[in-house]
């Protein structure tokens, strides 16, 4: 058969294998569905391989680095500490490629078909893929779109040599001496950290009153308090202007409280948001609705305005998380399947890995309040925690959302050491409707950070055991 003369036919076509795409494009095959990925880039998508893995990879590279160096208070004294830094990104790249090749065993073994090329829809059945040398029309009865997001870039800030966007900065040869970040949300404050732990000298300009603007500003200020530990300067209401770029460096100029300033480093870093990538895929032709902002428009079961047509991840509504594009691509497979799945976002988690880390799940209190729920708070520091002690990271605190009249718990906030992974526990117990009392009267090992859960839940109740109940 030549290439491009006859439609290739299949049950689901899948654009994009990212995290919502593989897992959507894997959960249909287990559904019974013939299955189709298409992908132009690499498998994983911008989680596995320029974002979520390797940021993390990094990140951990940092700590390590920092504990080696600054650990006098437990009394170890390191000396002629040294990074190689071509060493680190070859481990991280190495991280990087172990899971992106799991994602090409697992989509194999599910007997999904791996498509090379970009896609573009002919109409509301049909795709042409497209590669340099050829092209290959496909027919399908459902498809899923997956497609992802990029970073936004500013018209003052062209992404250069010297500009970076965050895949820049992640692939760095060398630790940079100095650096700017322009925006001081979840990836700015990540990568900031991850550089700042080996020594470069951090810059944050960060354009609303508080960095990490998606959580509490009590959260956030422990945070920007270790941020200053680290040396590093947060400017908050500033407003990036401009940038001077020369061979071995940057000027960046901004506005803060009304003055311009400059500042000198070797890099900026551009983390001012992502933009959905649903350009050039011909969605418009074939009448799928979109906002202003590129987003498409989806309903409960994550269906389109073209009913055989879905859409996942960063093309759609919400926070740009990993883990909600995977969620979603569940839905959308089942959906297709003709089950009755659709999303629930509440115990969707949001985490971020600074330092200390970030994490939230369910309501804040002041969005419960602002949508009429009568509710009550407990909280419990990590400085009263043995395990938090034992780690030296006594920093943060664990917050509990519940309802006034029956003590259900309906949001959590923590910021502290494995504030990610003790997430988890919380996002079940709003997910199966657990109390306080459910969590109080759960035996939790001793000595963990896990207990700080149990403890915020006695305090929900009036009796906590290890903090004075005032």
């Amino acid at each position: 058969m030549v290439v491009g003369d006859f439609a290739i036919e299949t049950e689901t076509l899948v654009v994009g294998a990212g995290p919502g795409g593989y897992v959507a494009a894997i959960r249909a095959a287990q559904l019974g569905q013939k299955v189709t990925i298409v992908e132009k880039g690499n498998l994983g998508g911008v989680c596995l391989n320029v974002g979520c893995i390797p940021s993390k990879a990094l990140i951990s590279a940092g700590h390590r680095y920092e504990i080696a160096t600054h650990s006098q208070d437990m009394g170890i004294f390191a000396e002629n500490v040294k990074v190689d830094f071509s060493k680190v990104q070859e481990w991280k790249a190495g991280v990087v490629k172990k899971l992106t090749s799991g994602v090409e065993g697992l989509l194999k073994g599910n007997k999904v078909e791996i498509v090379r090329g970009e896609a573009y829809f002919v109409d509301e059945n049909t795709v042409r893929v497209m590669t340099e040398n050829s092209a290959q029309t496909y027919k399908f009865k459902n498809a899923i779109i997956a497609t992802g997001s990029r970073p936004i870039e500013l018209p003052t800030f062209k992404f250069s040599k010297r500009v970076l966007d965050s895949t820049g900065a992640l692939n760095l040869p060398e630790i940079p001496k100095s650096m700017v970040v322009i925006g001081g949300g979840y990836i700015g404050t990540e990568l900031g950290t991850a550089y700042a732990n080996f020594g470069t000298k951090i810059t944050i300009l960060e354009g609303a009153d508080e960095i990490l603007s998606g959580f509490e500003k009590q959260m956030s200020a422990v945070v920007r308090r270790r941020l200053k530990k680290k040396g590093v300067d947060v400017f908050t209401n500033a407003l990036a202007k401009g940038v001077e770029e020369r061979e071995d460096g940057v000027t960046v100029t901004f506005e803060v409280n009304g003055e311009t300033k400059t500042i000198d480093a070797e890099y900026v870093l551009v983390t001012v948001g992502r933009r959905p990538n649903t350009e050039e895929m011909g969605l418009e032709q074939i009448g799928i609705k979109m906002t202003e902002r590129g987003l498409i428009e989806i309903d409960k079961q994550c269906r389109t305005s073209v009913p055989n047509i879905y859409a996942i991840g960063d093309v759609v509504a919400g926070p740009p998380l990993a883990h909600k594009a995977s969620y979603e691509g569940k839905i959308a497979a089942e959906a297709i399947a003709g089950h009755p799945s659709e999303i629930d976002y509440l115990a969707i988690p949001a985490v971020v890995f600074s330092d200390p880390e970030c994490a939230s799940v369910g309501y804040f209190e002041k969005q419960a309040i602002e949508e009429g729920i009568d509710v009550i708070t407990a909280k419990f520091p990590f400085g009263a925690n043995g395990r938090a002690l034992a780690l030296n990271e006594a920093d943060g605190f664990l917050k509990l959302v519940l309802t006034k009249d029956d003590g259900v718990i309906i949001g959590a906030q923590i910021v502290g050491p494995n504030a990610s992974d003790m997430i988890a526990e919380l996002g079940l117990a709003i997910e199966a409707g657990m109390t306080a009392e459910d969590i109080a009267m759960t035996i939790h090992a001793h000595p963990t950070l896990g207990e700080i859960t149990m403890e915020a839940a006695e305090v929900a109740l009036g009796s906590p055991i290890h903090i004075i109940n005032k």
